[in-house]
């Protein structure tokens, strides 16, 4: 079984095809907000401390670190940056982290200072990328996530991502680093652009499992970028995504919509044993009636058999009987 260890200097958490959806909280990026960016350029970490508390209430496992505050000279700005950020959410949470760059001293700089071992985001298929980046995951044995673009880009067929996520794992294994550790990103495409993309990835994620043997992730909004009510079509994609053997992603945690579609989604793959967690994060969580039912005179009863012990752990009587008795006196038999 793959088991991808992430750890901070006090607590491990393992990625994995049995474990229950990995939550990475996106976060502490300043890319596309440009407010956070401009704090965090002018020392001020404020919003970094509340969005790195507020991921971790809301059950995120592993925090995203990005310092990418602007495209002007990042190999001088990043790093410097990258080790006061990474100092900062490892002095305020003690879950593990994800060091997120494009630049790879920036990466280097975040590998120097995190504690325990976190997760290098990323390396991808470009030869330049390979040759700068594996060194330092290997050294620091580490684990990676692996984007499946290489130097011609993102290739819109599924078959080409699959043959360049190969390629990254079989060069990872010259360096030494196994499967387990490598994270495959295969590249979720925006449904509204691409009507094939869910269909591509799920199969993709299947044959990454299946023939690979890693464990993969995603940036789970870019499936619905562009598309009304995105909240809902993102934690479809999640649930689906998990149901087909997808074990982490990139995401906010702080969106119920999607944090709820994962939370089924372990409940149906059967990582969380015995419904535990669903049923003590939703025991208080009770639904009445709808308008329309209230309107109608119909109120929610239980299956049959099922005492309200079972339905809410207060009462111990059986109170099936009276509930149809009720139903048949008011719409007949």
């Amino acid at each position: 079984m793959t088991h991808t260890l992430v750890a901070s200097a006090t607590r491990e958490h393992i990625i994995g095809f049995d474990r229950p959806f990995t939550v990475i909280g996106e976060r502490i990026n300043p890319t596309g907000r440009k407010k956070l960016a401009a704090e965090m350029q002018a020392g001020n970490f404020e919003t970094v401390i509340k969005d790195a508390m507020a991921q971790v209430a809301a059950g995120a496992h592993i925090l995203d670190v990005n310092a990418g505050v602007t495209a002007v000279n990042p190999n001088e700005s990043e790093p410097p940056l990258m080790r006061q950020t990474l100092e900062i959410v490892q002095s305020i949470t003690d879950i593990p982290l994800c060091i997120d760059s494009s630049v790879t001293s920036a990466l280097k700089a975040g590998l120097e200072t995190a504690k325990g071992r976190p997760l290098v985001n990323s390396v991808t298929g470009e030869e330049e990328k390979l040759e700068a980046i594996l060194p330092l995951v290997a050294k620091y044995n580490v684990a990676v996530v692996a984007i499946s673009n290489d130097e011609t880009g993102i290739s819109e067929d599924p078959d080409v991502r699959f043959a360049v996520a190969k390629k990254i794992v079989e060069r990872a294994a010259d360096h030494g680093i196994k499967p387990h550790d490598i994270v495959v990103d295969p590249l979720v495409m925006p449904i509204g652009a691409m009507g094939t993309a869910g269909q591509q990835v799920f199969r993709l994620v299947r044959r990454l499992r299946e023939e690979l043997k890693v464990n993969t992730t995603c940036g789970a909004s870019n499936i619905s970028f562009g598309m009304p009510n995105r909240r809902a079509l993102t934690g479809y994609f999640l649930a689906m995504a998990a149901s087909h053997g997808m074990t982490s992603a990139i995401m906010n945690p702080l969106h119920d919509e999607d944090m709820h579609a994962i939370f089924g989604a372990n409940v149906l793959n059967g990582t969380d044993r015995h419904c535990k967690f669903w049923t003590q994060k939703f025991r208080e969580m009770t639904a009445g009636p709808s308008a329309a039912a209230q309107a109608a005179g119909l109120v929610p009863i239980l299956c049959v058999g099922e005492t309200l012990a079972e339905r809410d752990g207060d009462r111990t009587e059986d109170v099936v009987g009276t509930q149809l008795a009720a139903v048949v006196a008011r719409c007949g038999p």
